[in-house]
């Protein structure tokens, strides 16, 4: 893989977005070592210093990587033990020490460093069954998915930079069907998650959405109903075992679509929920659909355009790109997807 570079039914979506539901919170973050006590003095140099190594790694230390192995399996306590005894006299890391031992495999110790650091990973636990893919979550370490990470990183220094002065939710549109434009956008949302930013990823595709089928979402109910006045609470759903991550789903599809992302009401819960959430990302319709995925970029207020290497045309991708610049969208870039 490679990857170059109306309001009353809004306002209750919004009030839900305040508190999503059954969503999981974010992992805590570990108390330094003085909390809770009182009458406790200490010097500002110390102050900082607690201060920074609880905020730099809040769950790193409260496990050891040993005990963790062992409470996956991987590992028994006399095992543990004689790394342990090994490690005192050589010095090298546990983990290393535990593969040429052949106690544990370099997945296993992947796992147990993924749960030290808080770093969500599907293929830590034999019972997650994630979507195929999702690359970024099944497979983490690989060198394949690097290119979403440099992805998030520009992004956070260009249109979505917590610099801005204004928040803008980030809509993701490729001229033609196939081009990946789902694929890319569930990953990256994946990326921004791992981050520990809240992302809420937002499915516009009201015409062929598949992203609640990536994510494991029920599709029962989401933005079209939002839209049309006919929407009931928690339409904001967590997605599973991926921390931080939520997703508003397309919900039934609707007769009009272009006319419902042409409403006030849409624009409205674009800009409150970009205020509620660190990152913001919009799927929508292929351009050769119509004109719903200029509108949305528009709404959005920045979009990140996705074509398929040998095989988007290139007068399809002119014109989308000439259609995006009539509006005030700012164009994070051109991606070219070969997967």
């Amino acid at each position: 893989m490679k990857i170059e570079l109306t309001p009353d039914s809004a306002e209750q979506v919004l009030e839900d977005a305040e508190r999503p539901g059954q969503a999981p919170s974010r992992p805590a973050e570990a108390l330094p070592a003085h909390a809770g006590t009182s009458g406790a003095q200490h010097g500002p140099h110390e102050d900082l210093t607690r201060a920074g190594q609880s905020l730099a790694t809040p769950s790193v230390g409260s496990r050891r990587i040993g005990e963790i192995l062992c409470s996956l399996g991987a590992m028994n306590a006399d095992q543990v033990q004689k790394v342990l005894e090994h490690q005192h006299t050589h010095g090298k890391l546990f983990g290393e020490i535990a593969i040429a031992l052949g106690y544990v495999r370099r997945e296993d110790v992947i796992s147990a460093l993924a749960q030290q650091f808080s770093f969500p990973y599907a293929a830590s636990r034999a019972d997650v069954q994630l979507h195929e893919e999702l690359v970024m979550a099944n497979a983490p370490f690989s060198d394949e998915v690097e290119c979403f990470r440099n992805l998030r990183s520009d992004l956070l220094m260009g249109v979505l930079s917590p610099a801005a002065a204004t928040r803008s939710a980030l809509a993701i549109v490729s001229p033609e069907i196939g081009d990946g434009k789902t694929f890319v956008l569930a990953n990256l949302a994946v990326a921004f998650s791992q981050a520990r930013g809240r992302t809420l990823v937002i499915d516009a595709d009201m015409r062929s959405p598949r992203l609640h089928e990536v994510f494991g979402i029920p599709n029962k109910t989401g933005l079209s109903n939002i839209l049309s006045g006919r929407t009931e609470t928690q339409v904001i759903q967590p997605v599973a075992y991926l921390p931080n991550l939520y997703m508003l789903p397309a919900g039934t599809l609707p007769p009009n679509p272009t006319e419902l992302i042409h409403q006030p009401a849409f624009e409205i819960v674009l800009h409150e929920l970009a205020s509620k959430f660190d990152v913001v990302l919009v799927d929508t319709p292929a351009a050769s659909h119509g004109s719903d995925a200029s509108v949305v970029a528009a709404r959005c207020g920045a979009a990140l355009v996705v074509a398929r290497k040998d095989a988007s045309r290139v007068n399809a991708l002119q014109a989308l790109l000439a259609r995006l610049g009539k509006s005030n969208v700012r164009l994070a870039g051109v991606m070219m997807n070969n997967v």
